[in-house]
């Protein structure tokens, strides 16, 4: 069963780095952040399989750790882009 899961892990991440490198080719910002999304998403996959074929319970924490990262950098990108960070809270107070 332990292989079973980790050519599982295999596959994922050779999908995911498949995907990265086409999304990395952009020079667009927001499909760069998809990027790190997938990255986040597909190690946190591959980490839980791995963690899953080794019988290793701190895996699990390590997948949460890194979809945590990968949602927390998209919601500061999120932030940055919709005009809500200083600088907007700058201009607003020199409009007033």
């Amino acid at each position: 069963m332990a292989d079973l899961f980790t050519g599982a892990a295999l596959f994922v991440l050779t999908v995911t780095a498949l995907g990265l490198f086409k999304v990395l080719r952009s020079d667009i910002a927001v499909e760069r952040m998809m990027a790190v999304q997938l990255l986040g998403t597909g190690g946190a996959a591959a980490v839980l399989l791995l963690g899953a074929a080794s019988r290793s319970a701190a895996m699990t924490d390590v997948a949460l750790l890194l979809m945590l990262l990968a949602a927390v950098s998209c919601a500061a990108f999120t932030f940055g882009q919709s005009g809500l960070g200083a600088d907007a809270s700058e201009q607003a107070e020199d409009e007033a």
